[in-house]
Formats: structure tokens, C-alpha cells, sequence
């Protein structure tokens, strides 16, 4: 059983989004991907927005094991303003009522599922956003947001440090592992059909890498495994050779970008979503050990190879800093330090 995110990060995200709240007062909002990391952030801090202004806001979410959900996380799941619906975000039943909020998180970067199965991983992106576009379509949608990825720019160009949302890089058409951002970049363009023809306002959110309460600990993301291998008492293995170069935003910055690009953002325009602050794998597991558990091994599985550039995955967040005055407030140190201590209590409680 999931234990509740702190009181701390609520506050912090609702501080930074109090003045957005109106448009969604007395809605009904409809959230495909409710149930995993980004959706328990967006439900949470729903919640926490309902009851701190009494916006009288309701949640209709999208899951595909309701029962899973209601076991890994009763306070939402069988919170009176949430009321979840069974069903694959490609062929769903349309719930009635009107929505004017829709917020579309289904499909999550999912490294297995690229590798075993591409064609169902593009076929699950392309079909469920044009099931859930259909949908907001005959549902009175004013505000749609799809969270797309950094993984539309394909491989970022080795002397770019951070990558633009004008940058016109693709992933390689011709390679099945391209088979995730192939189909975000087809999600969007979906987006931007629909709102061409239909005339409602899709907000783009690029979203690249994160940390926090809620992410998988088994999954492909790095940090998360240095965190597990912390807590567990190490060694933190580094499975490549620690040159690629990554950045972390916390999920409560995650939740308050998301909600100000829904709710404050440019229809059309895409968002780059994360932090601009890079540092390299190595130097990860590092900041990792030393925030969680001092004195643990760090295994490198291989010598870097200093003459070829190492792989980035960093966004410029240039136009959300201007246009919508979002920032990296919590640090990494201290992200991974409030993940470690949830994770901990999570695992106390249980």
C-alpha cells in the first residue's frame, strides 16, 4: 500500500499554483495514466487543491486494474471526488457527462516493453491518443493536455548541451527502438490535428526525467535503482560506464509544471518539462550514496570512453522560465533525499 505524498510537497506544489486553480473549479476532469507515477502526482495534488480552496473538482480516471489501485493506494482510489474506470486507454467507454479538462498521461516510458514489443508500444501511444482525443472531442474538452516526451528529439546532437523544443532532430524511423518517441511525435501531431479542425486547446508537455515518491525502483530509470541499491545497503551499480549525461526534476516541480502548462500554457506549444542542471551517471550515483547512505561501493561496469562524447538527455526550459515563470525549485540533493525518506516510511508503514 502506497503511502500518502508528504504534506510538505502538497504545499509546495499548491504555492506554486494557487492562482491557476479557477479554471477548474466545479469540473470534471478526466485523466488517462491516473494510476501511475505521473497520475498519482496529478490526483494528489488535485486533492490537495480541492480541499485547501474547495473547488468542488471531480476526477474521472482511466486504469487498467482498478482493484490493483484501489489496493496500492485506497486514499485515492475511494476518495469521494475520484471515481475510477476499468478499461485500455485504445478502445475505452466513454464515461457521460462533459469533461472540460482532460489531461492524457497513459503510456509510460516503458524500456522493456519498447524492446520486447515496439509495435504494440507505438500502437498503444498512437491509438489510445486518438481514443482519448474522440473523446474529449464529444465531451465538451476546453483544456487537453497530452504529457509527451524528450525522446521526440531522437538522439541529441553531441555539441548541444540542452536541447529546444525547436530542434528539429527525430528519432531514426528505421529502428524499432524508436518505436516510444516515434509514436509521442505522432501523438502530438495528433493533438495539433484536432485542435486544427475542432478547436480546443491541446497543451504539450515534453516531459524528460525525474525523481521521486511513486517512481518505480525495478524499472530502467537510473537514479531510481542507485536509490533502491542505497537503501538496501549497496553496492550502487552502475550497469554502463557512467558518461551519459542526464537531468532529474522532482515530482512536486513535475506536478506544478504540469498543471500550470494545462492550465496557464500556449496551446500548440510545446513545453520542454525537467531540470537544465546536467550531471553524468557516475556522478549520480555518487550525489546518491552520499545524500542516502555514506561509504557504499559504487560498481562501474565499464571504463568510459573519453573520446567519444558522451550521450545527453538535457532539456533548454528556457521558454517554461519565461513564459511561464517555472523553475527547478527543489535541488537534486535534496529530491533524492525526500525520496529516500518517503521510501523508508513507506516501507516502515507497510
Amino acid at each position: 500500500m502506497s503511502k500518502r505524498i508528504d504534506t510538505e510537497d502538497l504545499n509546495h506544489i499548491l504555492s506554486h499554483t494557487s492562482a491557476l486553480w479557477e479554471e477548474a473549479r466545479g469540473c470534471n476532469i478526466f485523466i488517462t495514466g491516473g494510476t501511475g507515477f505521473f497520475g498519482c502526482w496529478l490526483l494528489e495534488s488535485l486533492l490537495s487543491a480541492n480541499d485547501e480552496l474547495g473547488l468542488g473538482t471531480g476526477a474521472v480516471v482511466l486504469s487498467r486494474s482498478p482493484e490493483d489501485f484501489a489496493t496500492r493506494a485506497p486514499h485515492l482510489a475511494n476518495h469521494p471526488a475520484v471515481r475510477i474506470i476499468e478499461g485500455d486507454v485504445r478502445t475505452f467507454e466513454y464515461p457521460p457527462g462533459e469533461f472540460p479538462i482532460v489531461i492524457h498521461a497513459a503510456t509510460e516510458a516503458s524500456a522493456k516493453l519498447n524492446e520486447e514489443n515496439p509495435l504494440l508500444m507505438f500502437e498503444t501511444i498512437v491509438e489510445g491518443t486518438r481514443r482519448t482525443l474522440e473523446f474529449a472531442r464529444t465531451h465538451g474538452t476546453r483544456q487537453f493536455l497530452l504529457t509527451s516526451s524528450g525522446a521526440v528529439y531522437g538522439r541529441q546532437p553531441p555539441a548541444m548541451t540542452h536541447i529546444p523544443e525547436e530542434c528539429p532532430s527525430a528519432p531514426d524511423s528505421m529502428d524499432p527502438n524508436a518505436a516510444y518517441g516515434e509514436g509521442k511525435r505522432a501523438a502530438e501531431l495528433l493533438c495539433r490535428l484536432y485542435a486544427h479542425r475542432f478547436g480546443f486547446e491541446p497543451k504539450i508537455a515534453r516531459c524528460f526525467a525525474f525523481v521521486g515518491p511513486h517512481l518505480p525502483l525495478d524499472a530502467h530509470y537510473a537514479i531510481g535503482n542507485f536509490i533502491r541499491d542505497a537503501l538496501r545497503g549497496g553496492p550502487i551499480r552502475v550497469n554502463g560506464d557512467g558518461s551519459p549525461l542526464r537531468s532529474y526534476l522532482y515530482a512536486a516541480d513535475l506536478a506544478a509544471w504540469l498543471w500550470t502548462i494545462l492550465l496557464k500554457g500556449q496551446p500548440s506549444r510545446p513545453y520542454n518539462v525537467g531540470s537544465d542542471r546536467s550531471i553524468n551517471i557516475a556522478d549520480l550515483a555518487a550525489l546518491v550514496r552520499r545524500v542516502v547512505n555514506p561509504g557504499l561501493e559504487i560498481t562501474i561496469a565499464r571504463r568510459a570512453d573519453h573520446s567519444r562524447p558522451p550521450q545527453q538527455y538535457v532539456p533548454l526550459v528556457e521558454r517554461a522560465r519565461s513564459e511561464l515563470a517555472l523553475e527547478t525549485w527543489v535541488s537534486l540533493e535534496q529530491a533524492v533525499g525526500r525520496t529516500a525518506r518517503w521510501l523508508k516510511e513507506q516501507k516502515h508503514d507497510s
